[in-house]
């Protein structure tokens, strides 16, 4: 059995969701959704929806828009991300769907999104969300719509056919990053629905001489056994909205801050992926989305306010003097981990204005099945999306998987 063979299986199998593993998915659309109601509510998204009002679209740009969305760390994956946003948009427009089944799909899509990221072997170069995403997500929403295992395969030809979107934007730091998974999750949705009225794809396309693996990133597919685990357990909790590669600096300063001890300077020797990703430089005229990924700008938001918020993004923050000494104090050090998609560990080095120092070893970075955040973490979370999505669905907040599967 090929690999794609046993993909393509897994998406099609009629799945009974472990008590657990159900529990997983319905925590992580909620957190999903939460976030993506907070960045609707955003300037931009505002001026995505007029441009771009597609659904699936939509939803896509909003839920990755503020750098909030949930991550499967060993993946290097928003898995979450594109696979809700096009089931979303497609339980919409059925007129809603079973809860089990909705859960499933879910599952199913990230378990598939994630399972390609793991099976990289080497640095990214394109942005996973949207080429193992619209993987994911396309199979996901072909499951929800009842294709055929036969279907499926053509699906899964024509999501591939449609993957996109690299690093460049990481690079630069440009809102096309939230872009690039719209235009995933719009194009899981059309490869289903081009599937179905009668148009096939290419079928070799994860292992064939110009399929992923020679074209994206290369692959050891022998790595991900489709549901064994379910990927939708492992995947991690973004407390703070930026880039998730900042989450551990972040997070340790926030425990500092609440014993009161003045910070002198902050060294972070991170693994390459994190330097690459958010160990950029500080920028007067630097954008929200530059803004997000700033690792030293981001340090002294935390330092000054306790937390991230979005709306802290702005010229008056970049330029504000306090912010600038604040962010002066942080040093971001490439370690020498040969893995290029290792997040961690990352040793983080703090000197005290006492003189004191110190010297910590993260493992688990915040927000992790192995570092879980706490209830009243999880609540500063909710309540700041909350504010930021005052005019959202109720529903979104009070019963989310109400909002996914029955539509108002």
């Amino acid at each position: 059995m090929s690999h794609t063979t046993a993909i393509l299986d897994f998406a099609a199998a009629p799945h009974v969701l472990p008590a657990n593993v159900r529990a997983d998915a319905e925590r992580l659309l909620a957190d999903t959704l939460a976030v993506m109601a907070a960045g609707a509510a955003s300037d931009v998204a505002a001026m995505v929806r007029a441009i771009a009002p597609d659904p699936a679209f939509f939803n896509g740009f909003a839920i990755h828009c503020l750098e909030w969305d949930a991550v499967h760390e060993p993946a290097v994956v928003h898995a979450l991300s594109v696979v809700t946003a096009a089931l979303l948009a497609a339980s919409n427009r059925r007129g809603g769907s079973d809860p089990d089944d909705f859960l499933a799909a879910l599952a199913v899509g990230v378990d598939i999104a994630s399972g390609l990221g793991i099976a990289a072997t080497g640095p990214m170069r394109f942005f996973r969300p949207a080429t193992a995403g619209v993987i994911g997500a396309a199979l996901a929403v072909a499951r929800l719509d009842g294709l055929t295992r036969e279907q499926m395969a053509d699906v899964l030809g024509l999501a591939y056919s449609f993957a996109g979107g690299t690093m460049q934007a990481h690079v630069e730091g440009s809102v096309a990053l939230p872009l690039q998974i719209a235009r995933a999750a719009q194009g899981a949705v059309q490869a289903v629905d081009l599937v179905k009225s009668g148009l096939n794809g290419p079928h070799n396309v994860l292992e064939g001489p110009f399929g992923y693996s020679a074209l994206i990133e290369p692959l050891d597919l022998s790595r991900y056994k489709p549901g064994a685990p379910w990927r939708i357990s492992d995947v991690s909790i973004k407390p703070f909205p930026s880039g998730r590669a900042s989450h551990a600096v972040l997070a340790t300063i926030a425990d500092v801050r609440q014993s009161g001890r003045e910070i002198a300077n902050i060294t972070a020797h991170v693994p390459p992926l994190i330097e690459r990703l958010v160990g950029r430089l500080y920028t007067d005229d630097m954008t929200p989305a530059y803004a997000r990924l700033c690792l030293p700008l981001l340090c002294a938001l935390m330092h000054r306010d306790g937390r991230i918020d979005p709306r802290r993004f702005t010229p008056e923050t970049f330029t504000n003097p306090l912010i600038k000494s604040l962010a002066a104090k942080v040093a971001v050090v490439r370690d020498r981990n040969p893995d290029g998609n290792a997040l961690s560990p990352q040793r983080i080095i703090i000197d005290y204005a006492d003189g004191s120092q110190d010297d910590l070893t993260i493992n688990a970075t915040l927000g992790s099945p192995n570092a879980p955040m706490t209830y009243a973490q999880a609540v500063a979370k909710y309540d700041l999306c909350r504010v930021l999505a005052s005019d959202c669905d109720p529903r979104i907040f009070d019963n989310p998987l109400a909002y996914a599967t029955e539509p108002a």
